[in-house]
């Protein structure tokens, strides 16, 4: 096992280096030149895009609500990488990670931007009627029979990596904490969640949209609330943190008190690497939910999408870690959730800890079930729509699974896993941007033409 966890770790150091953030950024960057910087510069006309989406189109093909869609979308993604995955790249790359998170999600915006609007653009309609799109619809769609290869390839990394980093170190995230503050053992919270999530998987996406359309908001307003209130009390510890944030990402970190030192390539790796892990852009699977939701047009759909980015990373991921700086523990050599957790006790004694503790089981519990259903989707696309209850059945087993296992191995896995699903999607993204270009276009000349 040592020797190939060793491996893996090799693997993983090599997947995730700097090809691979060349790849990212660049394939962001190329995208948002290539648009204009529309996606930057229509940040209000989305956040409009998604309140007008909460009320159902019957005139628009789709499932679920472009508001449901999203929510679902933003279920995967608001989650352990907003409390956790902030609190890691922190720990092991410095307070300069932040700064490249918020370049991941910047360009990021543009990258789900199109990740969507090929989804929904190139999406089709299953044997059971429902409407099912993402990047192995975009790739066989788009890019024609030669390429359909590269679309297996993702579907084929995108179910495997969903039963890690959505299902196991999800529940197990949510049985530590909820053993660790209110002692609860890790086979009852097993137990319950594989009951939830059973129910849930069983309505469907409607059920799951449904479902997330409640939870997510409600607890993305709480948590943010809490933070807002942790940022008042250290406000005047926020300048000198922005500026370290800024100095640290383009200037070696000295080792101090329990952290060990980054160098520039440390802090730019784990931010971008646990930027992706949070809001996924570049991962493809926004647009997987995004194609079962309603739309008349796909600039549309990608306007709604990638809000989610924006929410996700220059929203809740910045409040999370100007928290860790701001209170001063970035350095203790503590990470993850508990670094986190530390963070919110510190500034809120008795009430950080457990609150932290809610909203992590909480939002891990939704990436379950926005990962649920990104996995069928991808195990659809392989096998067809007879795969649903045998997925459903395991997926749930799973999660029973992660809740009682060590998870370090499954943890390297799921985060090498997620490179590999980045990359057929990335190489995607490029070769079909002037199909992501015509139809942005199109969509902004009908708009200014009905305004005239």
């Amino acid at each position: 096992m040592e020797t190939l966890t060793a491996v893996l770790s090799a693997v993983n150091g090599f997947v995730w280096g700097p090809p691979m953030l060349v790849l990212i950024l660049g394939t962001g960057i190329f995208l948002q030149i290539r648009l204009k910087l529309m996606p930057i510069r229509r940040v209000p006309m989305g956040f409009r895009m998604v309140w007008a989406g909460r009320r159902p189109d019957a005139d628009a093909e789709g499932e679920i609500s472009p508001y449901a869609a999203l929510m679902t979308a933003l279920a995967a993604t608001v989650g352990t990488g907003n409390i956790a995955g902030v609190a890691t790249a922190i720990a092991l790359g410095g307070p300069g990670a932040l700064f490249w998170m918020w370049m991941t999600a910047l360009v990021g915006m543009a990258t789900k931007y199109a990740e969507v609007l090929l989804s929904v653009h190139f999406r089709e309609v299953d044997d059971k009627g429902e409407h099912v799109g993402g990047p192995m619809f975009a790739i066989k769609n788009g890019l024609g029979p030669r390429w359909r290869w590269l679309g297996a390839a993702f579907a084929l990394f995108g179910g495997l990596a969903g039963f890690g980093i959505g299902n196991m170190v999800q529940s197990n995230s949510i049985s530590q904490v909820m053993g660790e503050s209110f002692g609860v053992p890790a086979w009852i919270s097993g137990v319950v969640l594989a009951v939830l999530t059973g129910l849930v998987l069983l309505g469907g996406i409607r059920r799951i949209g449904a479902v997330a359309q409640k939870l997510v908001p409600g607890m993305c307003i709480a948590y943010m609330a809490v933070a807002a209130v942790v940022l008042v009390l250290y406000a005047g510890e926020i300048p000198a943190a922005f500026a370290l944030i800024i100095d640290h990402a383009f200037n070696p970190v000295a080792a101090s008190g329990g952290f060990a030192g980054a160098t520039i390539m440390l802090a730019m790796r784990y931010g971008v690497a646990r930027g992706v892990f949070s809001n996924e852009a570049g991962l493809g699977t926004a647009g997987i939910a995004q194609a079962a939701g309603q739309s008349k047009d796909a600039a549309q759909s990608g306007l709604i999408g990638m809000m989610g980015t924006f929410i996700d990373t220059l929203v809740v991921c910045t409040m999370t870690g100007l928290i860790i700086i701001v209170t001063g523990l970035w350095n203790t050599g503590d990470s993850g959730a508990a670094l986190t957790s530390m963070a919110f006790d510190a500034a809120l004694p008795g009430f950080g800890q457990y609150f932290l503790a809610i909203a992590l089981a909480v939002f891990a519990f939704t990436t379950i079930l926005g990962w649920a259903y990104f996995g069928e989707k991808c195990w659809e696309y392989l096998g067809g729509t007879r795969v649903q209850v045998p997925y459903r059945l395991l997926w749930t087993g799973f999660v029973l699974i992660g809740a009682v296992t060590q998870l370090d191995f499954v943890w390297l896995v799921a985060d090498t896993l997620n490179a590999f699903m980045a990359f057929p999607n990335l190489v995607s993204l490029l070769l079909l941007s002037p199909v992501v270009v015509r139809v942005t276009n199109a969509y902004f000349d009908r708009r200014r033409s009905a305004l005239a």
